[in-house]
């Protein structure tokens, strides 16, 4: 007999149970069938497999080795069964899902928890890029989901039909320094002349091949450009730069005094998140979270 998934099952359960007999309870099979498997398997290798002195069966150096490999084969058997079952049953082996790094994680671990609650066993795989790179992945094809895609995506996206776009909300942004910055003693709304005179701090775009998008950045002003929003708030804390802030991640350090709210004669306006998917993904983990994120509660959640 060639090498089988049965005889690899087999040898499996005789190790872990210590017996021939132990391991046919286990199977619901006769010990017979167990020991004409395992003989059978060790004529055609022409090597033993279990070392039969003692009263439990021992895998031999060859048997060990034989077990020890096929158990990879084992959980490759078993996972290819579940992503068929998965496949099968609409909601799709996996899902990739692209979020700006103006969400914080922390504010999807909810959204999370509820879908693995409808026990759909699709594999979530998330990855975080910043403006236009958020749109770039789902082009690309990278994503099949995005979420806190900024504005209302670029004309490829728009114009191309092969996606859809809808409002995830509204972001309040509020010019913020430090108390120990120039510009925190300044009465009165800031002119632009003025802040040019000071770095602004900004989050790198991560597109690549979209343009490069950019807001509150004024010509010719010095940058200090950062990985994620999180280092663009930490910079600013520590006073070595200005820049605007989502107000829900600036409050508390707003009420703290840790950061100082100013004015601008030019004020960044409000910007508008989306959540977008790719029509040509149609599982049912897509519809569930579209569905999800059409919520205002889940929105507020996710933008808080």
């Amino acid at each position: 007999m060639n090498l089988t998934l049965e005889a690899l099952r087999i040898l499996d359960m005789i190790d872990r149970k210590g017996s021939f007999a132990a391991a046919a309870v286990a199977l619901d099979r006769v010990p017979s069938a167990l020991t004409y498997t395992v003989r059978r398997l060790e004529d055609d290798l022409d090597l033993l497999l279990f070392d039969r002195r003692g009263h439990r069966a021992k895998l031999t150096p060859a048997g060990l080795e034989l077990l020890t490999e096929g158990r990879h084969l084992l959980r490759a058997a078993e996972d290819l069964e579940q992503r068929v079952k998965r496949t099968a049953s609409g909601w799709g082996v996996e899902l990739r899902i692209v979020v700006d790094s103006i969400i914080p994680f922390e504010n999807l671990l909810p959204l999370i928890a509820d879908f693995d609650r409808e026990g759909a066993g699709t594999r979530l795989r998330f990855s975080v890029e910043v403006l236009s790179g958020v749109w770039e992945s789902l082009l690309r094809g990278d994503a099949d989901l995005a979420i806190g895609a900024p504005y209302d995506g670029p004309d490829v996206i728009r114009m191309s039909g092969g996606f859809q776009i809808r409002p995830l909300g509204e972001i309040e942004w509020v010019f913020a320094v430090a108390p120990g910055h120039p510009l925190a003693t300044i009465e009165g709304p800031l002119e632009a002349s003025l802040l040019q005179q000071y770095r602004a701090v900004a989050v790198a775009d991560t597109g690549r091949a979209l343009p490069s998008m950019t807001a509150g950045l004024l010509n010719g002003q010095d940058t200090l450009t950062v990985p994620s929003l999180q280092a663009k708030l930490t910079a600013q804390l520590a006073g070595l730069g200005c820049g605007h802030l989502p107000r829900t991640l600036a409050a508390a350090y707003l009420a703290s005094g840790a950061l100082i709210e100013k004015m601008t004669t030019e004020p960044k306006p409000s910007g508008s998140a989306h959540f977008a998917w790719r029509n040509a993904t149609r599982s049912k983990s897509l519809k569930w979270f579209a569905q999800r994120l059409a919520e205002p509660a889940t929105q507020a959640q996710l933008l808080r």
